[in-house]
C-alpha cells in the first residue's frame, strides 16, 4: 500500500513529495527558531528625530501634523493641508520604524544548528524539485 500523496510527481518522478515536505518543514522550523530569537527594542532616536531633535527630543516631528490639523479645521477644502497631513503621518511612521533596533539573543551553537537546518531543508527542497534517477528511487 502506498503512502498518501506518493502519486504526486515532484521533479518528474514518484517519491519526491516526501523529500519536498520534509525539506520545507525543516527549513520552516529553522527559520522560525531564528526569527524567534530576535528581540526588537525601541526608544532610540529615529531617522528624523535623531537628526533634528537634538538631545533625543522628538517633538519637532509632530510640527507638520500639527500645522496640517490646524489648517484642516480652518479650511478642509484646500488640498495642501491634506497633503501636509499625509506627509506628517508618513514622517511619524518612518521615525517610529527607524527607531527600532534588532537584538540577536542566541548562542553560536544554536545559530549554527538553525543555519545548517535551514540550508539542509533548502537542499532537500531543491533535490525534490529535480528529476531523480529511477535507481535512486528503488533503493
Amino acid at each position: 500500500m502506498e503512502a498518501p500523496g506518493s502519486d504526486i510527481k515532484v521533479g518528474g518522478t514518484r517519491g519526491g513529495f516526501g523529500t519536498f515536505v520534509a525539506g520545507a518543514a525543516l527549513a520552516a522550523v529553522s527559520a522560525w527558531f531564528f526569527v524567534d530569537s530576535v528581540r526588537v527594542v525601541g526608544g532610540h532616536g529615529g531617522f528624523i528625530s535623531g537628526r533634528f531633535g537634538g538631545g533625543g527630543s522628538s517633538g519637532i516631528i509632530f510640527l507638520p501634523l500639527f500645522v496640517s490639523i490646524v489648517w484642516l479645521f480652518v479650511n478642509a477644502k484646500k488640498p495642501w493641508p491634506w497633503v501636509l497631513f499625509a506627509v506628517g503621518v508618513a514622517l511619524i511612521g518612518i521615525d517610529i520604524i527607524s527607531s527600532l533596533r534588532f537584538w540577536f539573543d542566541l548562542k553560536l551553537s544554536y545559530f549554527l544548528i538553525m543555519l545548517f537546518g535551514f540550508a539542509a531543508g533548502l537542499g532537500m527542497i531543491i533535490r525534490a524539485m529535480q528529476a531523480m534517477p529511477k535507481e535512486f528511487l528503488s533503493s
